[in-house]
């Protein structure tokens, strides 16, 4: 089982000393990975429904700071060594995926192959409005548009021919570190994200779910990707909900690769104490 942090770049690790103890901390502490969140903007006043809480809205106010995961997660590769640096997730269709095969793929590059593309459709209408996406397109301009991040980052002279974005023999370099590209793994806890990483992802992960409502996604995904001709068992399951080693058994059971927990610290001191004592009471037996 691996293990991970959630909701990496906010509070206190959204300032650069936060950010720089996080990754160490953590790293020191046993966690594989860290997964960021995004929004670029949150319009006062937001109607869309949030979907993780039952009050409809995200938790904390709407100017705590977000930095850009992509940012961020350079300046985390510069402090840290090992840790894997992933998104979690990134808003894919608001991104213009030319310009996101650059920079992930240099972040790749420059932390020694350790980036993972988390990517989802987003919810925050308001956001795509002032960005100027469709937010009812959203779902296939997704899949469009991580088609066309793989063909960047592991053709020649990549070519590609689609509704919102094309391009002719365009070289694009650096290539990733990693053989085959940058792992695209695909957030979401409906059937259509699971279905989606079963066609086109490397990973899902669902944001939310019991036991029994993960195990059908995660089943979801897995014979989705068999009707596609892919390996199931290739697609690494990330989940959280678990932070004692009974409960981590338990994801085990269902078939959960990664364990992601969240580290809420005002301070390093409190990510010690936090992610020290999860590491010792449970990757140390588990990881």
């Amino acid at each position: 089982m691996k293990f991970g942090i959630v909701f990496a770049n906010t509070g206190f690790a959204a300032t650069p000393e936060g950010a720089a103890s996080l990754g160490q901390i953590a790293e020191e502490a046993g966690f594989e990975s860290l997964w960021t969140v995004e929004h670029v903007i949150v319009p006062a006043g937001y109607e869309s429904q949030y979907p993780y809480s039952p009050t409809g809205k995200m938790p904390g106010s709407e100017d705590n700071p977000i930095p850009d995961p992509l940012i961020w997660l350079t300046w985390v590769a510069a402090n840290t060594r090992t840790i894997n640096l992933a998104t979690g997730i990134l808003i894919l269709p608001q991104r213009n995926p030319i310009v996101l095969s650059k920079e992930v793929a240099t972040l790749d590059v420059l932390s020694g192959g350790r980036a993972i593309l988390g990517v989802g459709v987003g919810w925050l209408k308001e956001e795509f409005d002032a960005i100027g996406v469709d937010f009812d397109d959203r779902g296939a301009i997704t899949d469009e548009y991580m088609e066309a991040l793989r063909e960047l980052w592991t053709a020649e002279e990549p070519t590609f021919k689609g509704r919102w974005t094309s391009f002719d023999r365009a070289k694009m370099y650096p290539k990733p570190a990693q053989s085959g590209g940058v792992p695209l793994h695909v957030g979401g806890h409906s059937k259509a994200a699971a279905r989606r990483a079963g066609r086109l992802g490397d990973g899902f992960f669902p944001a939310k779910g019991s036991l029994e409502e993960l195990s059908t996604l995660f089943e979801v995904a897995r014979s989705t990707a068999t009707e596609a001709g892919r390996d199931p068992s290739a697609i690494e399951m990330t989940c959280g909900g678990a932070m004692d080693v009974e409960g981590v058994k338990k994801y085990a059971d269902i078939g959960a690769d990664r364990l992601v927990v969240p580290a809420f610290g005002r301070d390093a001191e409190s990510y010690k104490q936090m992610l020290g004592g999860f590491g010792e009471n449970v990757i140390s037996k588990l990881g």
